[in-house]
């Protein structure tokens, strides 16, 4: 994903599942994901997501960078342009999870 994504303040979330979360793309248009993880690698927090689209089985995880805001009650989401990063992220994510999901390897 090449916007950045914004979370929706506290409390706004989906009710019905504990990890889902609903972010805002450039367009304000609300998109919900089942958070997974929350990734530190290098100093840096990364979250890593998987896009809660029932019409989608692709079942490929989103990697974003959490960044501070003037706000408490709000965090802010980037996408990660460098490749090794996003890599180095993922097989720490695969690593943790080794037993609970059946990763494809490409």
């Amino acid at each position: 994903m090449d916007e950045d994504l914004n979370n929706v303040p506290n409390g706004q979330e989906g009710e019905e599942l504990d990890n889902i979360i609903v972010l805002n793309d450039e367009n304000g248009e609300e998109i919900e994901f089942e958070f997974l993880d929350l990734i530190e690698f290098e100093g840096e927090e990364y979250v890593v997501l998987l896009p809660h689209d029932e019409e989608d089985d692709a079942d490929e995880v989103v990697i974003l960078k959490l960044e501070d805001t003037d706000s408490e009650d709000e965090e802010s989401y980037v996408s990660v342009d460098d490749e090794d990063v996003l890599q180095a992220v993922f097989e720490i994510f695969k690593e943790k999870f080794k037993d609970e999901f059946n990763f494809i390897d490409e």
